[in-house]
Formats: C-alpha cells, sequence, structure tokens
C-alpha cells in the first residue's frame, strides 16, 4: 500500500522542524513518527503535533494547558507520553528549536539498551 499523501499541515512541520539535524518522517499509527537518528521524539496525528514527554516536561505541558495523546483500544482510552506542541512553536523557529530539543532528550532518554 502506498503511503498517503502528507496534508498541507504535515508539509507545514516539517518545513518549521528544519532546524532539527537529521529529521526523519515516517509513516505510522495512521500518521507520522519524527524521528533523529531513529529516535522518536514527536509524533503527528490527525494534523496535531505532539511531543515525546517525561515527568519533568510533562509539567511544562500541563502548565500551558495542554493535552496528551490519548487514544481507544479495546474500549478503554489510553494516553501516551505525547502531549499537544505548545502553539508557539509554529510562530517562532527558537521555540520549535527548544521544544523539539526538550523532546529529543527525553526520547534519548526513554530508550532501551540495545542487546548485545
Amino acid at each position: 500500500m502506498p503511503p498517503k499523501p502528507q496534508s498541507e499541515y504535515v508539509s507545514f512541520v516539517i518545513e518549521r522542524m528544519s532546524v532539527v539535524r537529521d529529521l526523519q518522517v515516517k509513516g505510522m499509527f495512521g500518521g507520522y513518527g519524527i524521528f533523529q537518528d531513529d529516535c522518536m521524539f514527536a509524533l503527528i496525528i490527525e494534523d496535531q503535533l505532539y511531543f515525546k514527554a517525561d515527568a519533568n516536561t510533562r509539567k511544562e505541558f500541563e502548565a500551558k494547558g495542554l493535552k496528551p495523546f490519548t487514544y481507544e483500544a479495546r474500549g478503554k482510552w489510553v494516553e501516551v507520553n505525547y502531549f499537544e506542541a505548545p502553539p508557539e512553536v509554529f510562530d517562532e523557529i527558537d521555540e520549535m528549536r527548544v521544544w523539539a530539543n526538550k523532546a529529543l532528550v527525553v526520547a534519548i532518554g526513554a530508550r532501551k539498551p540495545k542487546k548485545l
């Protein structure tokens, strides 16, 4: 099955994220995973950008009133550690850099060590 065409929103986000070195975008989960060096730090689902969060950065997202990504599976709602991107990342390239870097640090820290 060929990949679905990118929406204008996805193209816009990719353009704004050009500040991230070696950015990779892969179709997954009916949306897109955003990676650096095979480390997923953001995702786009239904034209909404989400950044990876942990216990520390979660507080920053919540303080801004941003919500986590949730989905329904087997009749239950599941919440994952990805939060809506702050609106300022779309207006200010430095804000995109700051929030993308925070998410990347979280994603790198969450990586499981490779088995030898």
